[in-house]
């Protein structure tokens, strides 16, 4: 990942390094795997996080339709 330093200006590169990380979901990945999970615990989770996204999915549908 790249993000390029403009008239000296880093905080505004850091913000979109930030930005990208956030998107690619790095951060969320971290926190993720800071503690052991639990074959169980994971595969419950992954299901849990296809049903949230399959009901925002359906959700939007919806409101497009209105």
């Amino acid at each position: 990942m790249q993000v390029s330093v403009r008239d000296n200006n880093v905080d505004q590169a850091l913000r979109a390094l930030k930005k990208k990380l956030q998107r690619e979901g790095v951060f969320r990945e971290m926190r993720l795997k800071e503690q052991f999970e639990k074959p169980s615990e994971k595969k419950a989770r992954e299901k849990a996080e296809g049903i949230r996204r399959a009901r925002k999915l359906a959700r939007k549908k919806l409101e497009r339709e209105s």
